[in-house]
């Protein structure tokens, strides 16, 4: 069994974060920010040119300067107008107030950076983005973002085993390797990482997730095919000094998250810890397979802010976790034999970020780096996979204003990926093995241009260099027209180009009993996306109205498939001899009333296929509509929150074996996971929470064929259209000292 120092690593993360602490002036200018008699949560507070803050949950700020002198501050919120006041600060002064902000839904000036690469606010972006925060998901708490992110509208995680439920996530159908995951955006998630990685992330660093459907292969690269998740972690010098949520179920899945954050001088520090753990075993539906794999998984983030004017921004992610299911009598001696069916994995993964902007005093250059190193340990039954990426990436940025009318943005980026594993897919011919490394440098151009306060064209163009594939060129083009101040258009096109490795993006590949046969000369997929988006607005003086449409279609050329009907012992990976194709309309509304009611509702339909060889067939475990929906009623006299949040989803097509006799349907039915919490708040920043999820208590069918025959080649265990949990009922306690 793999042996790992956990200890030895957390220590010497925790030493690399506390290696400066310089002394400087400690301005500030501290306080709350209220409507009605509420503190604001989230407010962006921040000095023109200069760096910010946001509020926290119940409204309070601490903006710290580096100087004294006057200084205007804006103050900026979804449904709230904006606000600037000018304040004159003394040496070492800490001038504390109270700011109050006048609602208006109809302004939407919460600052995102997903659409732009740059600071704009959602109503002002031409491209649309979604921005979540932290107190949406404690509506349905979970784990991990995996987990949360399916509350999002044509946002689906998708788990492709019943075994060790390895995961990616779908946008608008679009499978997981089309989904680009940045953390503070740069590309730290990607091909290796996301099998198990997106799992490991708590939700305990999480500021913000902002989520951009449609191309973004402009600026982030070409894999941004479907879209992209930006998780923005936390500043550390507007964090709770302390904070903790403690979880469990009846189904005995435990979790810790916990964070601590300091200032000290120029020196801002945030340290988080994660603990999630599942050691019991479960087979609720008796086929002797365990029905959610056991899990230890220890997650450590680590993030510093250097400095008060410029800061240096580097931040340090750790996690290691022990994941296995299979047979219920496995037990460790078993790993990679052949009597008793595992799947066990070993992971081990570290990040390392840095952001930095250039002191120059009317440019504004900002610097980006981040490594990452992923080890992955695993056998499948008696197929052992072994596997390490290690990936650098490193970027610069140049925010110029032309003139009043155009706002350019230049960089340069590099990014090298180093994998190798014991598969075919890093041995040459002559079964020599060859680690796969490849260069990836690139530049990009953009360019936003307001003709007047209705209409906004974004326009760019990155041209990459693949050290394998040679040139690969992403145009790209936004279009946002405003028919006043509460109705937006948006549209979009772009294209995308992606190299696929299927060791590491398609589990299938290693797991079950089939064969895998890869046809050689594989090319790049090529892909050309369109998206229209209308956005309105109605403030009402008993609340607000938001509603959301939008219409997508993406064509490909090349698409690499995973063919599982030409042979039932087979997958055969080739590229389309002909087109794939995903299209479909999103609806979301969104409705909050001042009788502290809030519901949210969307639904997505969408086509997803294939046609090869002139026959179209379904793009497999992708449903045709999908809804979610949230509703919260708040009631002030108890301080008491009520939560009912769930999904409903259609028929999808799965994978079958019927040469071997499996009569099972080859589509799902239709069926409805939901949810039921209760939160009661004190003002002593204690929250309990408690509730049950699956309420209906729906589960799934013969996820697995064959489990009497594990080691045959009638196995197989990617029969998954729905989660393999029964009802549960869970408790968990939060608390915040400021």
């Amino acid at each position: 069994m793999k042996k790992r120092n956990t200890r030895l690593k957390i220590s010497l993360l925790s030493s690399l974060m506390f290696f400066i602490v310089l002394k400087s002036n400690a301005q500030a200018i501290s306080g709350v920010v209220l409507s009605s008699g509420e503190g604001v949560p989230f407010v962006s507070i921040a000095i023109k040119n200069g760096e910010g803050v946001l509020s926290d949950e119940n409204g309070r700020f601490n903006l710290p300067l580096g100087r004294e002198g006057e200084y205007w501050v804006y103050f900026t919120a979804v449904g709230f107008e904006k606000k600037a006041i000018k304040f004159n600060l003394k040496l070492n002064e800490v001038l504390e107030t109270e700011i109050i902000l006048v609602s208006n839904v109809s302004v939407l000036n919460e600052v995102v950076v997903t659409g732009t690469m740059k600071e704009s606010t959602v109503s002002q972006s031409p491209a649309p983005i979604q921005v979540l925060h932290p107190t949406f998901f404690k509506s349905n708490p979970t784990p991990s973002v995996f987990e949360a992110i399916g509350m999002v509208n044509g946002v689906r995680p998708q788990i492709n085993c019943n075994v060790c439920s390895t995961g990616d996530i779908h946008i608008n159908g679009m499978e997981g390797p089309y989904t680009m995951v940045l953390i503070d955006g740069m590309p730290i998630v990607s091909s290796l990482s996301t099998v198990y990685g997106l799992m490991g992330i708590p939700n305990s660093m999480v500021e913000r997730i902002e989520v951009m459907k449609g191309p973004a292969s402009t600026l982030y690269g070409s894999e941004a095919v479907g879209g992209l998740i930006n998780i923005l972690t936390k500043n550390p010098s507007n964090s709770p000094r302390f904070s903790v949520d403690v979880s469990s179920n009846t189904y005995l899945e435990n979790a810790v998250d916990a964070s601590y954050a300091f200032s000290k001088n120029q020196i801002a520090n945030l340290f988080t810890a994660n603990y999630f753990g599942l050691n019991k075993r479960w087979d609720i539906n008796a086929d002797n397979f365990t029905d959610l794999p056991t899990i230890q998984r220890v997650s450590i983030f680590n993030k510093a802010t250097l400095g008060k004017i410029n800061p240096l921004n580097v931040a340090l992610r750790y996690i290691d976790e022990n994941r296995f299911g299979g047979e219920m009598q496995w037990s460790p001696e078993n790993r990679g034999g052949n009597e008793v069916y595992g799947e066990s994995i070993y992971t081990d993964r570290l990040e390392v970020l840095a952001k930095y902007s250039l002191p120059l005093a009317n440019e504004k250059v900002n610097l980006q780096f981040s490594y990452n190193k992923h080890d992955q340990n695993s056998v499948y039954g008696d197929v052992s996979y072994t596997a390490s990426q290690q990936v650098v990436f490193g970027q610069a940025v140049w925010d110029k204003v032309i003139n009043d009318k155009n706002d350019a943005l230049f960089g340069a980026a590099f990014r090298s990926t180093l994998y190798d594993d014991n598969t075919v897919a890093t041995v040459t011919d002559e079964n020599v093995n060859a680690p796969s490394l490849i260069f990836l440098p690139g530049v990009f151009v953009q360019n936003e241009t307001t003709f007047n306060n209705r209409l906004k064209l974004l326009s760019g163009l990155r041209a990459d260099f693949n050290s394998k594939h040679g040139f690969i060129f992403s145009p790209r083009l936004n279009l946002k027209y405003a028919m006043g101040n509460e109705a937006t258009f948006r549209f979009s096109l772009g294209n995308g180009y992606r190299v696929v490795n299927v060791f590491s993006e398609d589990h299938a590949a290693l797991t079950g009993a089939r064969q895998i046969l890869i046809e050689p000369n594989l090319l790049p997929e090529q892909s050309y996306n369109a998206n229209l988006d209308f956005q309105k607005f109605w403030l009402r003086d008993n609340g607000y109205i938001e509603i959301q449409l939008n219409a997508f279609y993406t064509y490909f050329e090349n698409k690499i498939i995973a063919d599982y009907d030409v042979d039932p012992e087979l997958i055969v990976y080739g590229n389309l001899n002909g087109y794939g194709v995903s299209r479909g309309l999103a609806a979301n509304s969104s409705f909050s009333f001042k009788s502290e009611t809030k519901l949210d509702l969307g639904i997505t339909l969408v086509e997803v296929y294939n046609e090869n060889n002139g026959v179209k067939a379904d793009q497999i475990q992708t449903p045709k509509a999908t809804s979610n929906y949230a509703i919260s009623q708040r009631i002030p006299r108890w301080n008491l929150t009520i939560d009912f949040t769930g999904n409903l989803t259609s028929p999808m097509r799965l994978p079958t074996v019927p040469a071997y006799g499996d009569t099972r349907s080859e589509y799902s039915p239709w069926f409805s996971i939901s949810n039921l919490q209760f939160r009661k708040k004190w003002t002593n920043g204690v929250e309990l929470y408690c509730g049950v999820k699956n309420l209906f208590n729906y589960l799934p069918i013969d996820p697995i064929f064959r489990p009497d025959a594990p080691f045959s080649e009638e196995f197989d265990p990617s029969y998954n259209y729905a989660p393999l949990q029964s009802r549960k009922f869970f408790t968990g306690l939060r608390y915040n000292l400021r």
